[in-house]
Order: C-alpha cells, then structure tokens, then sequence
C-alpha cells in the first residue's frame, strides 16, 4: 500500500491505489439458467457445429440446381425431411423431396425452392422459378464451427450469451463467484426505513442503495447494520467483515468529534492508503487494507456516498470480478447552462440529459448541486465532470460526462 500524502490527492491517483488494492476473486462452476448477470471467467468454444448439417431454410422442396436451370420442370417428389426426421437417402436427377424450414438436406440436393414459386400435381412437383445452387441452404457450421471460441472471459453474461451457450451445447459455465461486500453505516442519527424515528434522527437511505448497488454490480451485499457513535460499537461492526473481499463504511470519515472511523481503523491496524481526495461531493474518502480485507471509508452523505461509489466502488468490484477496463474515450455531451469557474476539486454535477434540435447530447446541471438533496441524485441522468481549476464554462461548450443508470447510482 502506498503511504498516505498529507495533501489531498487526485481522482486519478486515488483510484489507481482503489484498483490496485482490490484483488481478483475466485471462480465457481453454475448451470446456464443461473449463469446471467455473472462475468465469464474462461473462454467458451462450442462443442459441435451450428447447424450441424445443410439445412433448409424455408418451407419448399429440395433440388439439384442442374434440374431446374431452365424452368418450367416437372420433378417426382420421392419423400419429406421434416426438423427432426430427415429423409433417409438420396435424391438423383429429376427427383425432389419436400422439405421443411430447419430440416436436413437429403443428399444430392444442394437447393431450395421456396413451396411459392411451385404446383404440386400428385406425385410431381412443377416448379415455376430457377434458383443458383445454394439458395435458402444454410450450410453445415454457417453459425459456428466445433472448437469456435465464442464467449470470452471477462464477458457479463446476457440472456443472448445464455442462449449462444446452449447452442453450442456448453451445460455448465465457469464465472467469477460474487466479491463479499461488507458495508456499515455510522452514526447514532440514523436508523432503518420502517423503525421509530426520534426527533434528532434520520433514515439511513445509505444502507438501502449500497446493498442494492452492490447487488446490480455483481457483488454479495453483506449488510453488518449501523455502527453507533462509539469505537467499542465501531469495532464490533466491523469484526463481522472477517472473510469478505471488500469493506465500506459510509459516515464518520471526516474530522468531526464523533468522525472516529479512520481512529478505529488504524487502532486495528489498518495500512492506510489514503484519506483526503480533491473531489466534490466526497472529499473525505478513506482507503487501506485491514489484514486482508480493502476498506474503503465514503462519507456519510447520501449523494457523496453514492456519487463516490461510481467513481470508485464500481471501478474496484470490476477489478475483483474481471472485468477489462473500459479505455474507450469518455462521453461528452454539450452543457445546457453556463457554469463558473471552479477550484481546485474536481466536481461531479448531477445534471439531466435531452437532445437540441439537431439531436446532439445536452446536459445541463441542476442549479442547485447541495450534497444533501438525495432526490436530484435520482433525478439524474449523468454527472457533469469538471476538472480542477477549470474555467468558466458557457452553454454548448462540450464536457465530459459520466452516465448514470446502467452502472449508476440506482442500477
């Protein structure tokens, strides 16, 4: 673990020791119907080919090309080949075999004519319509080969892969397990959604979107309740964290008389990384390592907690989970509303998204962007990135954003 600098660190920086600090989970073996959401921890061939025979694919009768080059032609229907139940042998000149979508060719037959373009009489078929050789066949392995490797690791699997897995005959899939998350909040003020509520008291809606968010991660939420305003009541809590892949408290991270998390922490033995990031929300932000166990120490407030969670949390459990990180540039969108200059934290405005009237992204933050207002986070389609010291900035300027939803706050 890195020493901690007494001066507030980047972003960037604290989130390279984040990435680093977390480790990659172990693996486990599921069936496919149990398999989605989970990330694929080994690459996946198929078993056979797809389709594993010439096959039909539309409802018509199976030629030779050379009998019907020139049209009309009269052919002596010798059977059917139904999916399921092909015809067993082989057609010679003149001869056709009606046939069925998804059904095996027969041999010989190397095309299809569509039933449309033909007139049954009895035993004749007269068809109306020439085709090349290969029409409307799907060739033995058009879909994949045996051997193809067609799921990579690293992948979260989607009801499509399940399918595609299935069709290539693959039963069982080998994916990373789910990280052990042990979150906490502190405070004597909150309490749980539903429990009496005393006069000097708040919900806890920390507790609430971590196990949720978690959850939509990919991780085992592990909820160890709230940890009341003493060490003793701290360090019981977090006693319960033995065995998981990663700890967050949420509160008690700032320099307040009854902020004591970081205290208790490094009484325990904690290595610290860091404890001071130059962001906003969120600037008290602990990281270190209890033993063996991450702890990563977020504010108690609610936007700052969730705010933080994408820009950390989400990084580290795709680390823990496999998952390649994404190097594509990030989105932009222009900005909806003037903004001033800022200062030397990097801020993450909660802002909404729309199209201008040549379809462009526009994002425009919300005027006001107080840490305490819980439901402009949910309101909110994407935070607006502003660097350290960043200039004013008028609207329709361009700014990068960091889209909330799929992989947001509220997954």
């Amino acid at each position: 673990m890195n020493k901690p600098k007494q001066d507030m660190l980047s972003v960037a920086e604290a989130l390279v020791i984040v990435t680093k600090g977390v480790a990659l989970v172990s693996t486990e073996q599921v069936p496919l119907p149990a398999a989605l959401g989970r990330v694929l921890a080994e690459d996946v061939a198929a078993r056979l080919s797809h389709p594993p025979a010439d096959v039909s694919a539309m409802d018509g009768y199976a030629v030779r090309a050379e009998d019907v080059a020139g049209v009309p032609v009269t052919l002596t229907q010798i059977g059917e080949s139904a999916a399921g139940g092909g015809f067993d042998g082989a057609i010679s000149a003149g001869e056709t075999v009606r046939i069925f979508t998804g059904a095996p060719l027969p041999g010989g037959a190397d095309t299809i004519i569509i039933q449309e373009v033909t007139e049954a009489d009895g035993g004749s078929v007269i068809v109306k319509e020439s085709a090349p050789k290969g029409d409307y066949v799907r060739a033995a392995g058009q879909d994949f080969k045996a051997g193809e490797v067609l799921l990579i690791a690293g992948r979260v699997l989607t009801s499509r892969d399940l399918g595609l897995a299935a069709a290539m005959n693959v039963p069982w899939l080998t994916v990373r397990r789910r990280p052990r998350i042990a979150y906490t909040a502190t405070g004597d003020e909150v309490v749980m959604p539903g429990d009496p509520l005393g006069p000097d008291q708040i919900i806890s809606s920390n507790s609430v979107a971590m196990g949720a968010y978690i959850q939509a991660l990919g991780g085992q939420p592990i909820n160890l309740g709230i940890a009341r305003d003493t060490e003793d009541s701290l360090r019981q809590i977090i006693a319960g964290a033995k065995g998981c892949d990663l700890l967050i408290t949420m509160g008690g991270a700032s320099v307040g008389d009854y902020d004591f998390v970081r205290k208790v922490l490094d009484q325990a033995g904690m290595d610290l990384g860091f404890y001071r990031v130059a962001m906003r929300p969120g600037k008290p932000l602990i990281f270190g390592r209890l033993g063996d166990i991450p702890v990563l120490g977020l504010p108690g407030n609610p936007v700052s907690a969730g705010v933080t969670s994408v820009i950390f949390l989400k990084p580290a459990i795709d680390v823990m989970l496999g998952i390649p990180k994404d190097n594509a540039p990030a989105p932009t969108a222009l900005l909806g509303r003037a903004l001033d200059k800022n200062d030397r934290r990097q801020d993450y405005l909660r802002a909404k998204l729309s199209r201008d009237q040549d379809g462009n992204l526009v994002a425009t933050p919300f005027e006001r962007q107080d840490s305490g207002m819980m439901a402009r986070l949910a309101a909110a389609d994407c935070l607006v990135v502003r660097p350290p010291q960043a200039p004013a900035a008028k609207a329709g300027e361009r700014v990068e954003i960091m889209m909330l939803g799929d992989g947001g706050v509220l997954l």
